[in-house]
């Protein structure tokens, strides 16, 4: 704010008295808008408005004005100048700390600057009208610390210097203390660069009328600051490296970007955005420049709608290297999900979609979809493909309905089923998996504990539970789970496995086929009454007649279809994949739970990345599984948010994130084997 006042000492003192005090008392007045109610913040300013700047610096500007500006050598005009402003800007910045009490869970920052657009407009006008050089050398020889960067917007605009040195978009960074990775630090300004607007790269999309890119004063990440958790550093990653452990890096996003259809289909989901921001030709730029800013290996994105994809995201996503897969959701829905993947950094080995719904059964009668794919990670030419495991990736986008717990615990089962066919080795054993997707239920649900923890006793539970969305225990009849919780003929066991790759179990009970039970109908055993059976006129007293063509004594002959024997049903649903989430659901800083989502202006986790681990021997504290990493090594993670801070970003979405959930991102490394046992 200094160095912006001093390019105008040269201008009559009344005129930029005025300009000063105007300029002051209006972007205070917008600070407190932002933490006040409007209806307060207009009463308290219209008793301040005509308030006088205090007598000091009155007669310091009574004086420069009566001696005049050309009669003052500039070693005396600049302090008598600097002094005024200076308690200006100070008073500047008491002001600005009322807004900093929102954003200091965002970033630990020692000042932030706020000023409105028109204000700063009208400054510049008055500096061209008058020289300036005399001012721009008194600027010169202030100290950098001295300076405040000033970025205008409408109705107010913010700059946010970061805890570790790095001021985004308007001054200089270091970042000797930050993390080397890219997608951090691609869009921040470089060390000692000059003060430059950032201006995102934008993808040229085929078809798609171009809206105005959003404002670079206040870039997405500058808002809803995300921070890059390096988990590398942990100890038993840092004895890795000791070891000189290789490792296959790469990065996995998931992502709902909110299909347009369903946008236009619940607009009252949405009355808090501006319809302008809703435009699918709005979203998509940013969601695509989202996209490239983090740089995935794998992408995983569900509430894809399916004529965007074929016509807008697939030519662009190939664009940038992604080979890609997707399904669409069955019957009228026009969303599905895709998974795509840097074919320089892996080839598919196969991949497998899943479809939920399944005719004639209740618990699948559902249109969600899931996508399954084996991918062989690619390694440089010397080394042989066999040194690196192949990668499962799971994407998929569960029923939302709080009250059905029973479809999406279904849901989970085909695809744990499906996973489980797809990444099981020769030995029997599975190849390290990623599941990722929207899943419809909040961390510690029963549905959650089932994946992480690997069973689930459901068996009278209410449906509503499983999710834990919603709580509907006041509801009088609420529908329950019950044991089998699918048909047999689904041909997946209570295991989360196909019947047809189930191993072989002998049993001491057999299960025949109908026709070779029908044989004994008429035998004389099944002709007799027994004795223990209490006599009923009309009902138990009846004796099956033999027809005439029956023969006496039936021959009893092998089963030719014996049917594979299915054991009573103990309503208990597990999987042996080893799961754990990338995300704790917990920011110990804040004291707050993560979210995902926020649906009707509350936040909730729906979205995960969970991925293979080791379960540690002896480690389960009551119902929760502790896991170590094993063959997959989770490096690093983006940190989600806190439902507060959303707020203050207006929710989602906004004109900075142009979906109702934000994109989960997680850095693996993946053994080498082969050159770790050489």
């Amino acid at each position: 704010m200094i160095g912006t006042v001093l390019c105008y000492v040269l201008l009559p003192a009344a005129r930029l008295l005025r300009a000063l005090r105007d300029a002051f008392f209006i972007c205070r007045k917008n600070v407190l808008l932002a933490k006040s109610a409007s209806t307060q913040v207009e009463g308290l300013f219209a008793a301040t408005e005509g308030r006088s700047v205090p007598e000091e610096q009155e007669a310091l500007l009574q004086q420069w004005l009566e001696e005049g500006a050309g009669n003052l050598p500039a070693s005396e005009s600049a302090p008598a100048v600097g002094k005024v402003l200076a308690t200006l800007a100070s008073d500047w910045l008491e002001g600005s700390e009322l807004l900093m009490t929102s954003l200091s869970d965002l970033n630990s920052a020692p000042e932030v600057t706020w000023c409105a657009g028109q204000q700063l407009t009208e400054l510049h006008t008055l500096a061209s009208s008058e020289p300036q050089d005399h001012a721009v050398a008194e600027l010169g020889k202030l100290p950098a610390e001295e300076t405040v960067a000033v970025v205008g917007s409408a109705p107010w605009a913010a700059v946010v210097p970061q805890a570790d040195h790095q001021i985004v978009g308007c001054a200089a960074v270091d970042v000797e203390g930050q993390n080397e990775d890219p997608a951090v630090l691609a869009w921040s300004l470089a060390h000692d660069a000059e003060i430059v607007p950032v201006v995102p790269p934008a993808w040229t999309v085929q078809d798609v009328e171009q809206f105005p890119p959003l404002p670079t004063e206040v870039p997405y990440h500058e808002i809803l600051w995300r921070e890059w958790e390096d988990l590398s550093v942990q100890p038993y990653v840092l004895e890795q490296v000791s070891k000189n452990m290789p490792l296959f890096e790469f990065r996995v996003m998931s992502y709902n970007i909110l299909a347009q259809d369903l946008v236009e289909q619940s607009l009252d989901l949405y009355l808090h955005c501006h319809p302008d921001i809703l435009n699918w030709n709005y979203r998509l730029p940013n969601l695509l420049q989202e996209i490239q800013h983090w740089d995935p290996d794998v992408l995983c994105l569900q509430e894809v709608q399916e004529n965007h994809y074929w016509e807008q995201l697939e030519p662009t996503f190939r664009m940038m290297g992604f080979a890609c897969f997707y399904k669409r959701r069955t019957g009228r829905k026009t969303d599905g999900c895709a998974v795509c993947y840097k074919h320089s950094k892996f080839q598919l080995i196969g991949v497998s979609p899943i479809e939920y719904f399944r005719p004639g059964l209740d618990i699948l009668n559902r249109d969600n979809v899931g996508l399954v794919l084996l991918l062989q990670p690619l390694l440089p030419e010397e080394l042989d493909l066999k040194m690196v495991s192949p990668l499962c990736v799971a994407n998929t986008h569960v029923l939302y309905n709080p009250r059905r717990g029973d479809v999406k615990l279904a849901q989970m089962a085909l695809l744990l089923a499906e996973i489980d066919k797809i990444a099981k080795t020769t030995e029997g054993s599975h190849y390290p998996v990623i599941l990722c997707g929207d899943l419809n239920s909040v961390p510690d649900s029963p549905l959650y504990k089932f994946i992480r923890n690997g069973q689930l006793s459901y068996h009278g539970m209410p449906a509503w539970k499983v999710s834990g969305q919603e709580d509907f225990s006041q509801q009088l009849h609420p529908r329950k789970l019950l044991a089998p919780l699918w048909p047999s003929l689904l041909g997946v066991t209570e295991n989360c496995q196909y019947v047809s790759l189930c191993p072989s179990k002998k049993s001491d009970r057999h299960k025949y086929s109908r026709d070779f039970l029908l044989q004994f109908r008429f035998c004389d055993v099944a002709c007799e009454r027994p004795p223990q059976l209490i006599l009923l006129e009309g009902v138990t007293d009846a004796k099956p007649d033999r027809p005439a063509h029956w023969p006496k004594h039936a021959a009893v002959v092998n089963d030719p279809d014996p049917q594979p024997f299915f054991p009573r049903s103990s309503g208990i649903i597990q999987h042996d994949l080893n799961l754990t989430s990338v995300y704790s659901h917990f920011l110990p800083q804040r004291g707050r739970p993560e979210v995902t989502t926020m649906p009707m202006g509350l936040g909730a986790t729906v979205d995960y990345i969970f991925y293979s681990a080791e379960p540690v021997e002896n480690g389960n504290t009551g119902s929760r599984r502790l896991y170590q990493d094993g063959a997959l090594k989770l490096l690093g993670r983006l940190s989600l948010l806190s439902e507060d801070v959303l707020l203050m970003a207006n929710g989602l979405p906004n004109p900075f994130c142009s979906s109702d959930h934000l994109c989960l991102l997680a850095s693996f490394g993946l053994e080498i084997s082969s050159l770790r046992e050489g």
